[in-house]
């Protein structure tokens, strides 16, 4: 790989990363304010559809751009390029197709399935999602394998700025207009259309200003032997990055279908089951947040994994790789315990009670859990090893798939945390098993475990002692800007506790900490 194209991979990811970070920041932070303006009962409904459109837009935004990108990027000249996509486009139209037909015209059925046949306008509106995918995924996917990487990220950010836009409208006319809960989740489901329109303007735009007459691919296809090898390719690599990165919306598609209906029959009216489900669902964005650090921090480990394998530097990538891993096991865990320890205060801030802090506070764990397998899925795609992670995904989905109702209604929502947590367990668990025993030495080297136990241990007890500072001066905190504040004040404390303790340890090497951002200031602090 010569160096000019290694820098613009480095720069490209560098984009993507910022991008990626942002547009997850607003699809997190949006359902706050939208839960608060239409309830829980509002938010459930949106929930109960939103697994649908996030499916959709995986395939559009990591999933199959980025084997578009992969095998655009193997070909060396430009008509064998356009030949790769004139081959592929038609398998994928027939995807999006498939899909649209099979969740606007099954809409009244999967909405029965679900418990409410009142989602399936909803569903309806979301299933439009699938026919925009084709064009989007090609779009991106070709400009990746060209190494160009603004076009898909200002694509990303601007779909979701005007998604984000239209839910908060949808949220506002609920309250002005007195809209029911399906009116307003219709609308706002409305925005992921009118935000994959703009993603597709905002492509089109580039094509013609970058690459003209590049995308003809659209109208002239190419169908043969090779073509039906590409979608071979396509439904093995394509579908285990968009399964991974879809992994937790697969689980909260179970849920939609699950949760509700199991929440009935263990005795619970429709009503106070939809409430219920709309508690379960407020970890979610909680979820997410976390995630969302835990992946872009790690995520600067990634081209340097795939240089040194295409490289053939075996000790380099299993160095590389357990550092990666190191680094988002610590930042996850992290993450996960003081999310866990400040929880009163950041649910009764983001969403107006306290409702829920036992079921929130078991499901975000999966921050912890998620980053990790996300992080061994990653290093095995990077050497092209994807049978490891099937058996992995498919094992967490089926213990998902079994347990969720039966635990519903025996221990409520509380049932459904453990059952996505046990599901990731097992995810976890089969790709430490079947993954290269080198690579699971990153937990015994330099006692990594037994230091980094040590540095949430001491964290969790500061965090303790410090919530029952404020329990004696304060009480049961009535104010939502109050709780907010001391939440504000506990990560900072926690952070400081979490850092100086980890570094006093040496959990981290000097060469690992330069590989984190903002490393070399936690070096100098540690000098001083």
């Amino acid at each position: 790989m010569a160096h000019k194209e290694i820098r613009l991979m480095l720069q490209g990811a560098l984009v993507m990363t910022i991008a990626s970070f942002i547009a997850k920041l607003l699809s997190a932070v949006y359902r706050v304010p939208f839960q608060n303006l239409v309830g829980d009962e509002g938010f459930y409904v949106y929930q109960q559809v939103y697994p649908i459109y996030g499916i959709a837009m995986t395939l559009a935004l990591s999933g199959l751009p980025q084997f578009i990108s992969k095998i655009v990027a193997e070909q060396e000249t430009t008509s064998e390029k356009k030949l790769v996509l004139q081959r592929l486009f038609p398998f994928v139209s027939a995807v999006g197709l498939g899909c649209f037909l099979f969740f606007f015209f099954g809409s009244g059925w999967l909405a029965y399935l679900m418990g409410d046949i009142q989602l399936a306008s909803l569903i309806q509106v979301v299933s439009i999602t699938f026919l925009l995918v084709p064009v989007l995924s090609f779009y991106r996917g070709n400009f990746q394998g060209h190494l160009l990487m603004t076009p898909s990220a200002v694509s990303q950010v601007l779909e979701q700025v005007i998604r984000v836009g239209v839910i908060l409208l949808a949220a506002g006319f609920f309250k002005s207009f007195r809209w029911n809960v399906y009116q307003t989740g219709t609308m706002a489901m409305g925005g992921a259309v009118l935000g994959g329109a703009a993603a597709v303007f905002s492509l089109w735009y580039y094509d013609r200003k970058i690459q003209p007459a590049s995308s003809n691919y659209f109208i002239h296809w190419k169908i043969d032997k090779k073509g039906r090898q590409l979608f071979h390719r396509l439904f093995i690599e394509g579908g285990l990055v968009s399964l991974y990165s879809a992994f937790l919306i697969v689980f909260q598609l179970v849920d939609s279908f699950f949760i509700k209906n199991a929440l009935v029959l263990s005795g619970m009216t429709d009503k106070a089951a939809k409430m219920d489900k709309g508690i379960y669902d407020r970890g979610q964005p909680l979820v997410q947040l976390g995630l969302v650090v835990a992946l872009a921090l790690s995520s600067t480990f990634l081209p340097a994994l795939t240089k040194y394998f295409i490289g053939k530097k075996d000790k380099q990538f299993n160095e590389a790789a357990k550092m990666f891993l190191r680094l988002t096991t610590t930042v996850a865990s992290a993450a996960s315990a003081g999310l866990l320890m400040l929880l009163p205060y950041i649910n009764f801030a983001l969403f107006k009670d306290y409702k829920g802090n036992g079921v929130l506070g078991l499901y975000v764990f999966a921050i912890a859990f998620m980053a990790i397998i996300q992080a061994y899925q990653s290093i095995l795609q990077s050497k092209n090893n994807f049978k490891i992670s099937f058996l992995a995904a498919s094992a967490g989905i089926l213990v998902k798939l079994l347990l969720t109702s039966i635990m519903t209604q025996r221990f409520g929502t509380v049932g459904s945390s453990l059952s996505t947590i046990f599901a990731l367990l097992v995810t976890q668990g089969v790709l430490m098993k079947m993954s290269d025993r080198k690579l699971n030495q990153f937990w015994q080297e330099r006692n990594f475990l037994k230091k980094l136990l040590t540095g949430l241990g001491i964290m969790v007890i500061v965090l303790l002692i410090y919530q029952g500072i404020l329990g004696l001066i304060f009480g049961i905190t009535a104010h939502r800007g109050l709780a907010l504040i001391f939440a504000l004040i506990g990560v900072g404390l926690g952070l400081t506790t979490f850092f100086f303790v980890i570094i006093q340890l040496r959990l981290f090497t000097v060469r690992e900490w330069l590989m984190v951002p903002f490393g070399k200031k936690v070096l100098r602090m540690k000098k001083r």
